[in-house]
């Protein structure tokens, strides 16, 4: 029977304090792992921190800090680092603005790298060193089906997801021999507030009702609903193990099987 521990472990989850991070968390924490939450909101964040199990002597803890201000934020992770080492790092972020191409602007796609891919990088350039010195690691990227399956009004998500995972692909390759994982998983329509947002704006622009939305959105994907954040946690739990040892560079569909592409 497949059990999973990440007692001894040491987490720091991005986005934390609400939606598929703070599912992560939870389920991390159920784990055993002691986990770091990262977001913007220290409310939301002390909220979180308070729903985390605890019972195995875990000692968790926040790190406020906006994805949205890069250069402040990279003084505050790189300072984390300086007196923090992580096993599992989970490179999660708010989505950036939706649109198609000819509403964007060049800063819009410089602000879209800033959030999606510059973070992800400094993050996981930064822990990478502690990591091959305990020879385990794990670095797991929260990021969409859009990589696969472009949507055209998600441009911005579409283009700096794909350089994230092919960049994580190579990093994959770097550090294997490490005892470093680098995976991606490719989310799907779940039940969060930023899908909510989305099919709200769907709904304004096709004038339809929202539910109208939400049942067109659940009747397209084969399970017949929309995702839990839970289902997410378990997912990230499993790539966080001993169990995935053997798994790495991939991006992994958690969509309940709504991609059509084979690969």
């Amino acid at each position: 029977m497949m059990n999973i521990s990440l007692e001894g472990k040491r987490a720091l989850v991005g986005g934390a304090s609400s939606g598929i991070g703070k599912a992560i968390a939870i389920e991390l924490a159920n784990c055993g792992a002691e986990v770091v939450l990262m977001s913007r909101s220290e409310d939301k964040l002390v909220s979180a921190l308070a729903e985390l199990c605890a019972n195995k002597g875990q000692k968790h803890s926040y790190l406020v800090t906006d994805f949205n201000d890069y250069e402040r934020h990279r003084s505050i992770i790189e300072a984390f680092f300086e007196d923090n080492q992580i096993d599992i790092l989970v490179n999660n972020t708010n989505g950036p603005l939706a649109g198609g191409i000819m509403s964007k602007t060049a800063n819009d796609y410089q602000q879209a790298f800033d959030l999606l891919f510059r973070h992800a990088v400094q993050a996981s350039l930064l822990t990478i060193e502690s990591m091959k010195k305990k020879g385990f690691g794990r670095i797991i990227n929260v990021s969409s089906m859009t990589v696969k399956e472009p949507n055209a009004n998600l441009v911005l998500s579409n283009t700096m997801r794909t350089a994230l995972v092919s960049w994580s692909k190579s990093l994959a390759s770097d550090v294997a021999k490490d005892g470093i994982t680098v995976n991606t998983v490719l989310t799907g329509f779940f039940d969060t507030d930023r899908l909510n947002s989305l099919m709200q704006m769907e709904a304004e622009k096709t004038g339809v009702s929202f539910e109208q939305v939400k049942q067109g959105k659940s009747a397209s994907i084969p399970v017949q609903r929309l995702g839990e954040p839970r289902e997410y946690g378990y997912m990230v739990a499993f790539l966080a193990s001993e169990y995935a040892s053997f798994l790495t560079g991939t991006a992994v569909p958690l969509d309940g099987g709504a991609a059509t592409a084979m690969y």
